[in-house]
Parts: C-alpha cells; structure tokens; sequence
C-alpha cells in the first residue's frame, strides 16, 4: 500500500517540520523577552545600590549648619592631660580641694545660676575616647576647648582637632582655655591663638581665649577661672 506509506511519511515530515517551527517560535520569543529581562535586573542592582549608598551616608556624622535654639549643655573637650576636671571642678565649687583624676570617659556636672541651669558635659581626651566628641556636638550650646599651654609639642595635635569640630559646626560658640599659665613654659594666649590658627575659624563663630590656671585652695588663686565661668554663663543666657 505505497498510498499509506506516502501518508506516514508525509505526516512524519509535517510533524518534524512543526517541531522545527515550535522551536524557532519559542527563540524568537526569548530573544525578544531576554531585553527586558536585562533592564530588569540593571534596576535591581541600581536599587541596591541606592540603598547600599544611603545606608553609608547615614553613618556619616551630620553636618550642622544652623545654630541651636534649644538645650542647655556645655561641651567640654580637650586632649587628655589639659586639665579639663579640675577646670570644671571650680566652675561648680568655686575651689580645688584636691587632686582629680583624669576623665576616662565622660563626666557630667550642673549649676544654677538664678533661673537657668547649665549641664557641663565633661568628654575624656584620650584618643580613644576623642571619636565620641563629634556624635555629641548636637546638644551643644557652648564648647569649651581647653589646651595645655605647656604641651607645645602637641599644639598641633589640638588644633587639628579643634578645626575639625568647628568646621562640623559653624554657628556653635566656643570659648578656648589657655590653661595652667602659671607653669614654667606656658605659651601667652597671643601664642596659642597663633599656633591654633584661630584666626581662620570662621566668622559664624562667638569666640574667646581666656588664660586659666587651677590650684588648690581659694578660689583667688584660680586665676580667669572665674572669667571663664562668668562668660559661659552669660553665653547660655544670651544663647
């Protein structure tokens, strides 16, 4: 039956020939699809991205650009050894007693001063401890930068320092002390702003140097202790 054959053949060319097409189909379909499959994935990696971005910002300590019309803290800050304890000892006794011991983290100290009340914040100098210095800059009203005039050799040090927190802060007031003038070696203020480069802080700054020295005893020893005191007081009334 040559007629029947022929059939089966011709059915199994048709068939082969449909398979062929199906797959040619199906190709021309994915290669038309595999673009948008492309800018698919471009735009999952470009959100990613993103967000991978503004996670690291936000780890970034912010830049303040506006002044503060609330709080009423007093940052304290300076390297370690430049005698911020005992500075903020007679800020609140009005004397030194006795010996303290240097700040290893942070401490903190109120006054009232008839209706207002002032919080010194104390934060350690060490290198260690100086990273926590900008996070707390935010609750500042005041800084108080106090520096060793006889640590000559490590002026430079806190003035690096010092110019990195300004320039975190433009608006925030600061009152620089030039502390234990009374040792031999002691740089005038005249020196230390120099040597600091205060001149160059910007004009968006209150800025004052005072020359401190702390003893034990009456507080009439404590030469500009009391000045400093006066003018942070002051500062937060007027602030």
């Amino acid at each position: 039956m040559p007629g029947v054959r022929e059939i089966g053949l011709l059915g199994a060319a048709l068939a082969l020939t449909g398979g062929v097409a199906c797959a040619v189909c199906y190709l021309m379909h994915k290669t038309q699809e595999e673009p948008k499959k492309t800018v698919k994935e471009d735009e999952r990696k470009q959100e990613q991205v993103r967000k991978a971005t503004r996670t690291k910002n936000a780890l970034k300590p912010p830049i303040i650009s506006e002044p503060r019309s609330a709080g009423t803290q007093v940052l304290v800050l300076g390297l370690d050894g430049a005698g911020k304890t005992s500075l903020l000892h007679c800020f609140t006794t009005g004397s030194l007693e006795q010996d303290t011991s240097p700040t290893q983290g942070f401490n903190a100290v109120s006054i009232n001063k008839e209706e207002l009340q002032i919080e010194f914040l104390e934060i350690g100098g060490s290198e260690k401890v100086r990273d926590y210095w900008l996070m707390y800059l935010c609750k500042a009203r005041v800084m108080v930068y106090v520096v060793d005039s006889t640590d000559v050799d490590r002026f430079p040090l806190a003035k690096r320092h010092l110019h990195q927190l300004l320039s975190s802060d433009p608006c925030l007031p600061l009152v620089l002390l030039a502390n234990k003038q009374d040792m031999p070696g002691a740089r005038g203020i005249t020196d230390l702003y120099e040597a600091l480069d205060l001149g160059n802080v910007g004009d968006g700054h209150r800025l004052s140097v005072i020359g401190t020295q702390v003893k034990k005893g009456k507080s009439a020893a404590n030469t500009g202790v009391q000045d400093a005191r006066d003018l942070i007081i002051e500062m937060m009334s007027d602030n």
